[in-house]
């Protein structure tokens, strides 16, 4: 087991290792042997959801996973069904009694869900809960440059970060210039663009000559290119993999042509401007 793994600054001094291991679609039995499995491998950072439906299992994995609770990185989310003041509050709660914690290290919004026009009160309340030392680190996922800055300019509170859908076919190069030039940490979901990168003819190439798997490949991107990330994987060895991305280099050229792999239309996901799924 190796827990030798670059960590990441955030603007509110606190860090978090760069390379977590991601719950999406991880439910049931499955989840507290995948936790440990992780742990094992040498993952210190565990990324949730309260619409997961795994906080539960995620603590009892945290909880019997053999390391000190101040080692590892929690992170989980309020759903869209939650948002507003009051209601996030209760929703966090709920989250830390599932979870079995006392805080957790990250707690971000999931969407912003414009049409709500209630993330800026929901913003306000997470700035409570880490002034009041529940929620050490506070960020947010999918939100778009000017969903960012009416977060600015309404609190003057930005996120330590913003995790977003990023991978090669969809790498957004503007809102990471935004997030560059204001201090905020871009973390990846869905690195892997939901596995169809893998069968890229780039990554099939880059993989065979640094004798490394596509998945390595493209995770070693990520972390070369500053991102956060997280991916998901419920099975030891794949884990084992993931995580050994710290002998691997890829030089400029190998850099150069993923950035030419990089569509308008890559994306996979929802598009946050439109996503309003409440349940």
């Amino acid at each position: 087991m190796s827990t030798n793994q670059p960590y990441i600054t955030f603007h509110d001094g606190r860090r978090a290792p760069q390379l977590g291991m991601g719950t999406w679609r991880l439910t049931g039995d499955a989840v507290v042997p995948a936790i440990h499995a992780a742990v094992e491998a040498g993952y210190r950072s565990i990324d949730t959801a309260a619409i997961y439906g795994n906080e539960s299992e995620v603590g009892r994995g945290i909880a019997g996973c053999g390391v000190p609770r101040e080692d590892l990185f929690v992170a989980t989310k309020v759903w869209n069904d939650r948002h507003g003041h009051d209601s996030t509050k209760a929703a966090f709660q709920e989250s830390l009694d599932r979870l079995g914690l006392d805080y957790v290290d990250l707690y971000l919004i999931h969407w912003p869900v414009p049409k709500q026009k209630r993330y800026v009160e929901t913003w306000e309340a997470l700035i409570q809960l880490r002034d009041e030392g529940r929620a050490r680190s506070i960020g947010v996922c999918n939100f778009q440059q000017e969903h960012l800055q009416r977060l600015l300019d309404a609190t003057g509170v930005l996120p330590v970060l913003n995790q977003i859908e990023l991978h090669p076919r969809f790498q957004q190069a503007e809102l990471r210039a935004y997030h560059a030039d204001h201090d905020i940490r871009t973390e990846a979901w869905s690195p892997l663009g939901q596995g169809q990168a893998l069968r890229d003819p780039v990554f099939l190439e880059l993989a065979h000559r640094l004798q490394a798997s596509p998945a390595q490949v493209i995770l070693r991107w990520h972390i070369q290119m500053g991102h956060m990330v997280i991916p998901k994987s419920s099975s030891p060895e794949r884990l084992q993999e993931n995580f050994n991305l710290w002998n691997l280099h890829l030089d400029e050229a190998a850099m150069e042509r993923i950035a030419t792999l990089d569509r308008a239309d890559g994306r996979i996901g929802p598009d946050p401007e439109t996503f309003h799924l409440l349940k």
